[in-house]
């Protein structure tokens, strides 16, 4: 499902206030929730309304690797019908960025429809992927980089005062077969308002600039002609990681996702103690 593709990618890393912080960034375990809306929506989508809530945890740390688990649940009303759908999903990314293993587990009104299982590995110039559910197969992709180190990059590239960049990214979604191409744009640093309706949740964090970013994803396989996104997702991102106000756009129909509540732990050392010899 393109939901769980869209939270995924953008790798809601939530993070303590820190005061416009530069270089590297340190992502905090946290756990965050946030309330999911129904944006807009054409007359071809036949969705009358969306409500639902994503639940979002994050730990680890550059030395012992990323652990993100969320679930994404959803109540989708059409002009005849309503479903409920409830995506969980477990990752694991090492902290150097060399590999992602990935487990998702698919429900429609309460009943299991599929199981996604496997590991991506950097190779030269190359991902090799190996799903073992719904059916094992090896898939090798162009190179692309993991959720983490997607933000990561995102972050340096905001600090350092760039607007516009491409990239990939590879996050284990919808079939675990496919990367995604990202274009980029981030706007001027700006101030939050005091009538923000998230400051509440964000709490010590309100405080923070922020920039507004835009994502356009690409599939990496389809036509190389092709300009329309698959989808787009836009967002605030703070400069220790931190980002709300989500707006995600499916083309025919848009949903948003705000902060309501947020959860912060302890940071990990992010000074990797070097190897004792035997």
């Amino acid at each position: 499902m393109r939901f769980a593709r869209v939270m995924t990618s953008l790798l809601l890393v939530l993070a303590p206030a820190t005061a416009w912080a530069q270089g590297p960034a340190a992502l905090s375990p946290h756990r965050a929730v946030y309330d999911l809306r129904l944006d807009k929506a054409s007359e071809s989508s036949d969705i009358t309304g969306i409500s639902g809530r994503m639940v979002y945890d994050f730990d680890g740390s550059p030395c012992e690797g990323y652990t993100v688990t969320f679930r994404f649940v959803t109540d989708i009303q059409t002009s005849d019908a309503s479903r409920v759908t409830d995506q969980q999903t477990t990752t694991f990314e090492e902290g150097s960025g060399q590999s992602f293993r990935f487990v998702t587990k698919s429900f429609v009104d309460s009943v299991l429809e599929r199981e996604l299982r496997g590991e991506a590995k950097q190779a030269a110039d190359a991902l090799e992927i190996t799903l073992d559910k719904p059916q094992e197969m090896d898939v090798r992709l162009p190179a692309a980089q993991f959720p983490t180190q997607h933000m990561l990059e995102l972050l340096g590239k905001a600090q350092q005062g760039e607007t516009f960049y491409e990239t990939s990214i590879f996050d284990g979604s919808e079939d675990g077969d496919k990367a995604m191409t990202t274009a980029v744009v981030i706007g001027k640093p700006t101030a939050m308002s005091e009538s923000d309706p998230e400051k509440a949740a964000l709490k010590t964090l309100a405080g923070d600039r922020y920039w507004p970013v835009d994502i356009a994803y690409f599939d990496l396989q389809g036509d190389g002609g092709e300009e329309t996104p698959d989808y787009r997702v836009s967002f605030k991102l703070h400069s220790n990681g931190l980002t709300h106000d989500l707006v995600m756009d499916y083309g025919d129909f848009a949903m948003t996702g705000k902060l309501v509540d947020l959860q912060l732990r302890e940071q990990a050392p992010t000074t990797c103690e070097p190897a004792t010899p035997r």
